[in-house]
């Protein structure tokens, strides 16, 4: 069995079971000249994914050179496929779930991304539908050593309506992807789903974007911020939207629910460590802070909307005049109007919300 990957497939699962096998065997497709190995952490699903990744482990990969590995907090099995010898996977069985007590899971990857040069990024409930996906994405890295990051456009797929509705990408065609973009579009403007980097990326990572509640969009930025990113075309990948159980799913928009300000709030000052890390960005950074607090304003509610405004109180009184004027009208309670002002004015900050 590989103990030397060069690239890691980072997978995060709870509570996809529809979906899960669909993913493994995205990674499995991957037609690639070099090892690879998917390590798949089960954050103590309650639905059956963990008697479909058994299936998977029984049916698929060779148990004589599986290797198992059992702690107060986890089991683990890690072995190779069965036909595709590049691909080794690596699957954990957490004991407890490790997000409802805010406890690291990227702790179970260490072992594992130590000997690894990118790390690929793919959640349980989405997949990949390109065998080369890896192949062209190593290559282009290998060859642009002044890149942090690559990404590719991606298929949308409802799983409320049960099919594909449309794409997400950054633009019409193959290029750069301009760092103000990054900053500005939010972490949807890239799906997860789609990204691979380098893993030093990670190493000794800032504070603030540890304390960030939002998944990889700190990791967007950091990308942007150190190096350059480069956006593929081509369709490699599925992300699945109007899915209740994902992340996106649970949040509260548009309400002064505690769990939903503790988001904002870490993201304002995630924005704000950025810019003082790197002040060649930091007009952009933050212009992004008086958008973020204003497209966040629960207007239907005339007394959370004021109780919105004093939390960040000494953010807006820096703010300037057609910043002002932006959060007069994110808060103003004539819903027709607000709604073609964010239809029409913002449509540049645009982070498809409507599809959660």
């Amino acid at each position: 069995m590989n103990n030397n990957p060069q690239i890691i497939i980072r997978c995060f699962t709870y509570k996809h079971e529809p979906f899960i096998r669909q993913c493994l065997d995205g990674f499995v497709m991957q037609k690639t000249n070099f090892p690879y190995t998917a390590i798949v952490v089960d954050d103590a699903s309650t639905d059956n994914e963990q008697e479909v990744l058994w299936d998977f482990i029984n049916k698929e990969l060779d148990l004589s050179s599986t290797e198992k590995e059992e702690t107060d907090d986890y089991m683990s099995i890690a072995s190779r496929h069965k036909t595709n010898e590049n691909c080794t996977f690596v699957i954990f069985f957490l004991k407890y779930n490790h997000h409802s007590i805010k406890k690291d899971k990227l702790q179970y990857c260490k072992k594992w991304t130590s000997s690894s040069k990118y790390i690929a990024l793919c959640e349980g409930d989405d997949y990949w539908i390109d065998p080369l996906k890896l192949q062209k994405q190593v290559d282009f890295l290998e060859a642009h050593p002044d890149f942090t990051m690559v990404c590719n456009r991606t298929k949308l797929y409802s799983v409320r309506r049960k099919k594909f509705i449309g794409e997400n990408y950054c633009y019409n065609k193959s290029q750069v992807v301009n760092p103000k973009d990054v900053i500005y579009r939010t972490g949807l403007f890239i799906s997860t789903c789609s990204i691979m980097h380098r893993k030093e990326i990670r190493d000794d990572i800032p504070e603030y974007w540890a304390k960030c509640k939002v998944g990889d969009y700190p990791l967007q930025i950091m990308c942007a911020m150190k190096g350059r990113i480069y956006f593929f075309n081509d369709i490699m990948s599925v992300y699945r939207v109007e899915n209740s159980n994902s992340w996106m799913g649970q949040q509260k928009w548009g309400t002064m629910d505690k769990g939903r300000l503790e988001v904002i709030e870490s993201q304002i000052n995630m924005f704000k460590g950025f810019a003082q890390d790197f002040p060649q960005y930091k007009k952009y950074f933050d212009r992004k802070i008086a958008n973020h607090i204003n497209r966040f304003i629960p207007a239907k509610r005339p007394q959370e909307t004021n109780q919105y405004l004093a939390i960040f109180h000494d953010d807006i009184e820096k703010y300037s005049l057609i910043q002002k004027l932006d959060m007069w009208m994110c808060k103003i309670r004539m819903t027709r109007v607000r709604y073609y002002y964010k239809k029409i004015f913002q449509r540049k900050y645009s982070e498809r919300k409507k599809l959660y």
